[in-house]
């Protein structure tokens, strides 16, 4: 998850994170897909800590072999 502030000078209740009620200054985990909902708020929000990118090279799952028995031919 991501973190951002709450930059805002009156507190605000949040429907998102669960009607949780957010004062100034404090610091409230979000998920990362919605980060960027916050922050193109600077006004109200700043970034604290960035959503973790996703491994792009993350090793691909390992092709399973067939426990099939091989067919003898001829």
């Amino acid at each position: 998850m991501a973190r951002v502030r709450f930059v805002g000078p009156d507190p605000v209740t949040v429907p998102e994170l669960g009607e949780r009620l957010v004062q100034p200054d404090e610091i409230v985990e979000v998920p990362d897909e919605r980060f960027d909902g916050y922050v193109c708020q600077p006004t109200n929000w700043e970034s604290v800590e960035e959503p973790k990118p996703k491994d792009e090279a993350a090793p691909a799952a390992p092709l399973l072999k067939s426990a099939a028995k091989p067919r003898k031919e001829g």
